[in-house]
């Protein structure tokens, strides 16, 4: 008689196989697809006005159509940035988790070419910031200290969850980006790119997360469900940096206080974070602790 764990191993190297296929079929070179030559329209937004932070507050109201392009560039920008430096948290974990696993398994061999990508997307999105003359946009002192902690002691479905956390909601964002008219062209293809290549990445995140936490006790389940959540503060908390509003020659400080409680903005959060509350409540993950933070986040 077959285990349940045998089971589980068997289905996740069916999963794995499955996108090793997709990856040989369909993957993309940043250097060829992205056409990084062509001018910059200074009327094209750097993401969809209604995913600005500002978007629907009396500021927005008063800001002039300048303002709000380099706003949204900005913004842009610092959520390239912050995916860069959480994609560098995920290589690592993902590279920890596959150290001296089966190299003939099609979960290690997929596990590497996540990595691939990542680092290609990540050159991908520094080169972007680059062509669009913005500067990187760093977290928080205190948000780098506990990346590194994070990536430091983060395994199994924690690691996992933190990955599809990130993954999860750009991942919304940017199949609106990559069909916005008004959007820069680069962004749009850079959204693609990164849009077609997560897909498999987050369907990898969701399957090994099933297989690790299956059959683990309540407690283990509670316990890495608040260190999801808190990972998704860590990320969501810093995808804007308050320093875009001084780029667009704002009053930061009002700036922040209306993105804040910027109602329209909430519900963007929500929409873009339905899948994977849903798939964290599937697998026992969203506790009531984990569910506060998800709320404070607007995220649930």
């Amino acid at each position: 008689m077959t285990s349940t764990f045998a089971s589980s191993v068997t289905e996740a190297e069916d999963v794995s196989a499955r996108l090793l296929d997709s990856a040989e079929q369909l993957s993309y070179d940043p250097s060829d697809e992205v056409d990084w030559e062509a001018k910059l329209d200074p009327e094209h937004f750097g993401l969809n006005p209604e995913w600005s932070t500002l978007y629907g507050t009396k500021l927005w109201d008063e800001m002039t159509s300048e303002q709000r392009v380099t706003l949204t560039r900005h913004e842009v920008a610092s959520i390239m940035s912050t995916g860069i430096w959480f994609e560098m948290i995920l290589q690592q974990m993902v590279l920890r988790d596959q150290y001296c696993t089966d190299v003939s398994s099609s979960d290690f061999r997929f596990a590497l070419t996540e990595i691939a990508d990542e680092c290609r997307h990540s050159i991908m999105f520094a080169r972007a910031c680059d062509t669009m003359g913005i500067e990187s946009y760093l977290p928080r002192r205190t948000s780098i200290e506990l990346g590194r902690a994070f990536k430091a002691i983060a395994g199994a479905e924690t690691a996992y969850g933190g990955i599809l956390v990130a993954e999860e909601v750009l991942d919304v964002m940017q199949r609106d980006w990559m069909r916005g008219e008004n959007v820069l062209p680069l962004v749009r293809t850079t959204s693609k790119i990164h849009v077609v290549e997560e897909s498999r990445h987050m369907t990898f995140a969701r399957q090994q997360m099933r297989e690790r936490i299956a059959g683990k006790s309540v407690a283990r389940r509670k316990a890495s469900a608040l260190v999801v959540a808190i990972a998704a503060r860590l990320i969501v908390s810093n995808m804007v940096n308050k320093k875009v509003y001084a780029a667009a020659g704002l009053d930061t400080e009002r700036a922040v206080r209306e993105a804040k409680n910027n109602a329209h903005h909430h519900t963007m959060m929500r929409t873009s974070s339905e899948h994977l509350m849903a798939f964290l409540q599937d697998v026992g993950m969203i506790t009531k602790p984990a569910a506060v933070i998800y709320r404070r986040l607007h995220m649930l």
